[in-house]
């Protein structure tokens, strides 16, 4: 089953009510996990970053990331209120670290045992190796990342799970550590790989989810979709060419000012997403091409026989002036038309009786 992730993000701007709020959301929408982003925004930028244009435009304000993302920050304490009333609930709890202390919050306090590289920090190796080391499970993301960046983050994740932790880490150690058995059964025991495009809202036309075939032929490796296009078209389709994980933003009101909002979903919307990809995973079904169930009932009515065109005596040869084809299909398979054409006819038949011959 699709594992589907409600991106809360930074979406509760910075109002722990609000972040209340959207758990509740997620829950309610059905999602399996509702994820965070945990970050001390003095460890994640400089004091001259500046923002995206997307998110100038989306907040309709010029100011520094610095500025942008200390308004947006949730107190660890309010980590753990948080983290209870995801276990109350029944939802997962899972958030993303943009720097090692928040890392180690997330392990060492909260306990998580999941954790997401965002397609930012897929680049920032330490902090990868870090997370690596903590043993967890690992959701990559690789929005702006080519194939050799995304093979790249793979070897530091794998010594990272493999290598003793006195080990020097080196670009050869990562490939050696890649290239063994030992990493590659970490790797498929531990890793999913998302695609991503990291635009917000990305363009339709830069969605690419073929890349996801991509992923999956060159890492052999469980690969999912992280999703900012408008709407739920994307994600659905991305279930339906085998996406194992779903993540999405969402948000109480699209309208509320902050950076993601305008690209994120409302309740409704995330509720009917979740909705639509469970539908999705039924129709998937099995791969073996058979009559089902429900169909075997309306063979007779569907499909055709042979039939008697007109009055046909015994002894009479059939030919394609007395014989032709129609419902219901309980009689002689018109695939047996051919062979049938020529034979003597055993009993009369009325026009329009099924050839039983």
């Amino acid at each position: 089953m699709t594992l589907i992730i409600a991106e809360a993000g930074v979406n509760h701007n910075g109002d722990e009510k609000l972040a209340f709020q959207l758990v509740d959301a997620a829950y309610e929408a059905g999602a399996d996990i509702v994820k965070f982003q945990t970050f001390k925004a003095k460890n994640l930028v400089t004091e001259s970053a500046v923002q995206a244009e997307y998110q100038i435009s989306n907040t309709q304000k010029v100011e520094s990331q610095l500025s942008m993302l200390s308004r947006l920050e949730l107190s660890y304490d309010f980590h753990l209120q948080l983290v209870e009333h995801c276990k109350t609930l029944g939802i997962e709890f899972l958030s993303t670290a943009f720097d090692s202390e928040s890392l180690q919050f997330l392990v060492n306090e909260l306990g998580l045992t999941r954790l997401k590289i965002p397609s930012g920090e897929i680049t920032n190796a330490p902090l990868v190796l870090e997370h690596a080391r903590t043993g967890c499970d690992l959701i990559v993301s690789t929005g702006m990342a080519n194939i050799s960046e995304v093979e790249a983050v793979l070897e530091v994740i794998a010594f990272g799970y493999t290598a003793d932790i006195n080990a020097l880490p080196s670009k050869q150690a990562f490939q050696q550590a890649y290239s063994s058995k030992e990493g590659q059964k970490a790797l498929k025991d531990k890793v999913t790989v998302l695609h991503c495009t990291t635009e917000y809202p990305a363009p339709i036309d830069e969605i690419n989810l073929r890349v996801m075939d991509t992923l999956a032929q060159a890492f052999d490796l469980p690969t999912g979709y992280s999703d900012h296009s408008k709407g739920i078209t994307i994600p659905i389709a991305a279930v339906a060419r085998g996406a194992v994980i779903i993540e999405k933003h969402f948000t109480l009101d699209k309208n509320m000012p902050g950076p993601d909002h305008k690209a994120s979903l409302d309740p409704n919307e995330l509720k009917s997403m979740v909705s639509a990809i469970r539908q999705v995973e039924v129709a998937l079904g099995s791969s073996v091409k058979a009559p089902t169930p429900s169909e075997v009932k309306n063979k007779e009515i569907a499909r055709k026989s042979i039939v008697a065109a007109k009055d046909i005596q015994a002894g009479e040869k059939f030919t394609e002036l007395n014989l032709c084809i129609k419902r219901p299909g309980s009689g002689l398979s018109p695939v047996n038309y051919w062979s049938t054409i020529g034979e003597i006819a055993k009993q009369a038949y009325k026009a329009g009786e099924l050839i039983v011959n």
